[in-house]
């Protein structure tokens, strides 16, 4: 029988044992499939050190076991990582959430600008490039990049409608005095 035949069937052999083992001490589902491939990556990578016989299944177990707790680990991290972030952003200030509307607002206007000028507005914007820094990153003049960027910037804020209000009086507010109250 062939190296990969006796894989194939050792894996058929095992993979449900495993897979229940894995969903026992994940808290996702989807996690236990994770544990279950990554432990049979390894199983094939060393194959060559797999035991044959009824000493498959416990060497697999301590493979898996090992993958579990990398996994574990992650998660670990991962949730430390997410702790200081959200402390960190609750020290810059406000609740993130409350921008989410206007953020949502702008990458939709973003979307909708043409590909070179949604290019040279966020180089600009969120990369903080100079012009002729914008010009070298997308191979054209700088000349080319300042009247891009100063139609994006009118695009985008016609998009997100964020215009300031024209200069001078306006006609259509009448002013009346207000009544005093008690009067």
């Amino acid at each position: 029988m062939s190296s990969d035949e006796q894989f194939r069937q050792t894996y058929a052999a095992n993979f449900s044992a495993l897979l229940g083992y894995a969903v026992r001490r994940v808290e996702q589902p989807a996690d236990a499939a994770d544990v279950v491939a990554e432990t049979f990556l390894i199983a094939w990578r060393r194959r060559d050190d797999m035991p044959g016989g009824a000493e498959t299944r416990l060497w697999l177990y301590g493979v898996a076991r090992r993958v579990l707790a990398n996994h574990h680990r992650g998660n670990e991290r991962r949730n430390r990582l997410g702790d200081r972030l959200r402390a960190r952003l609750a020290a810059i200030g406000g609740d993130p959430a409350a921008e989410v509307p206007q953020r949502l607002a702008v990458r939709d206007a973003l979307a909708r600008l043409g590909g070179l000028d949604r290019e040279v507005l966020t180089l600009t914007a969120w990369e903080g490039l100079e012009p002729r820094e914008v010009a070298e990153v997308l191979e054209v003049s700088p000349a080319v990049v300042r009247t891009r960027l100063s139609r994006a910037r009118a695009r985008l804020r016609e998009l997100v409608g964020d215009d300031p209000a024209p200069p001078g009086h306006v006609f259509s507010i009448l002013s009346a005095p207000s009544p005093k109250e008690g009067r």
